[in-house]
């Protein structure tokens, strides 16, 4: 049990519940500020709404699903020693690729999910062939390529009728059709889960997710594909050095990461409850994949739990109305999920006081050490005479 507590595992997890609480305890503090008399019961609206009800809950579930996905995104390029912060361009490219396939082809949405997925890779794909050729840093590239994919789709959108509600009957001219009425074999299928919970936001994603992320945790720890692409991040010239080939590891951890938003994207809007709209503002949930990978430590499985705890304050915080303006919610829950993203700098802070016990590493940390070598016995050969040519 003493060695448990000082396993690296436990650290990681008391670092996370120690960023998530010092965050609610700042948000507490706000809404004191904001107005003192609902303080108390807008802290517990946010702590316990999630699971007030089976709507509530399916909602969360609904949110974890995309979050998982760009939190899966930003944690795997982390992995490999890059920083994704594309994902949300990656996400909107993505979501785009889904609804042209849903509402443009009239394809079902297991296709329009595919080209979510192929549509996000070809957008991690160029920041990615960037590093690897050029040593573009990749932060740069994303950033660019982020507001590239919105208008590009902007554009698009607004080139191709089809694809806006109005087409359909409807009255809005800067959203695409509802799924419902364009093409129902788009969505997502609900399996009767919808009716389990009473909420039309219930579908199969949240399974669709979790599963992609034991795919993706087998992938980084049980194969050496994986430890390739780790071996890349934590050193790029020893692994080169070891025969690995880095550039295309490069690539390809760019491009799986832009696959994974994509998905994110698809899942989203092919749920039948999500329309896109036509703004100048990037989307969030790209950017609420890098909280959520922190919060997770990077880790497939604490991705998980991380897009969980994020999706559930956020339908908590919805509640707080109408005691609270929708602009002081938003800003007490951005405190609260990038508090959170603290945890690694805590998990650091831990690791100072708590000595971490080594003696259950796994082989791939710690390498075993070779026996020292058996002293080997030299016979010294006997002095020989020379004997002279000519006496």
């Amino acid at each position: 049990m003493k060695n448990y507590f000082k396993s690296k595992g436990f650290i990681t997890v008391l670092a996370s519940v120690i960023s998530i609480v010092v965050g609610l305890l700042i948000g507490f503090i706000l809404l004191i500020v904001f107005n003192p008399a609902y303080a108390v019961g807008g802290l517990g609206s946010i702590v316990s709404k999630g699971f007030s009800s089976s709507d509530k809950f399916a909602k969360v579930l609904y949110q974890a699903a995309p979050l998982i996905m760009t939190g899966l995104s930003v944690g795997f390029a982390f992995k490999t020693g890059l920083f994704n912060i594309g994902a949300t361009g990656q996400y909107t490219v993505g979501a785009f690729m889904a609804l042209v396939f849903g509402i443009q082809f009239q394809m079902p949405w297991w296709v329009c999910l595919l080209a979510a997925m192929i549509g996000g890779a070809i957008w991690g794909f160029i920041p990615g062939i960037c590093k690897a050729l050029f040593n573009v840093n990749e932060v740069i590239t994303s950033i660019m390529f982020n507001w590239l994919g919105l208008f590009m789709v902007n554009l698009l959108l607004n080139n191709m009728p089809v694809m806006l509600a109005d087409h359909w009957g409807a009255s809005n001219k800067d959203r695409t059709a509802a799924l419902a009425s364009a093409n129902p074999s788009a969505i997502i299928p609900k399996l009767g889960l919808n009716e389990l919970f009473h909420s039309n936001y219930m579908n199969i994603s949240i399974f669709i997710a979790i599963i992609i992320a034991v795919v993706i945790y087998i992938i980084l720890e049980k194969r050496t594909f994986g430890y390739e692409l780790k071996a890349c991040g934590f050193n790029k010239d020893a692994s080169i050095y070891a025969g690995i080939n880095a550039k295309r590891n490069i690539v390809l951890s760019m491009v799986i990461s832009g696959a994974l938003a994509g998905i994110g994207g698809g899942i989203y809007y092919l749920s039948g409850t999500a329309q896109y709209t036509i703004v100048k503002s990037l989307l969030t949930m790209g950017f609420n994949g890098i909280p959520v990978a922190l919060l997770g430590a990077s880790s497939p499985i604490g991705i998980i739990f991380a897009a969980l705890f994020i999706s559930y304050i956020q339908v908590g915080g919805e509640a707080l109305q109408p005691e609270y303006a929708k602009e002081i919610i938003d800003i007490i829950i951005a405190v609260i999920i990038y508090l959170s993203a603290f945890s690694l700098l805590v998990k650091n802070i831990l690791g100072k006081f708590i000595k971490t016990d080594t003696s259950n590493v796994n082989a791939e940390d710690k390498a075993p050490t070779p026996p020292e070598p058996a002293p080997v016995k030299t016979t010294e050969a006997a002095p020989t005479e020379e004997k002279g040519g000519n006496e």
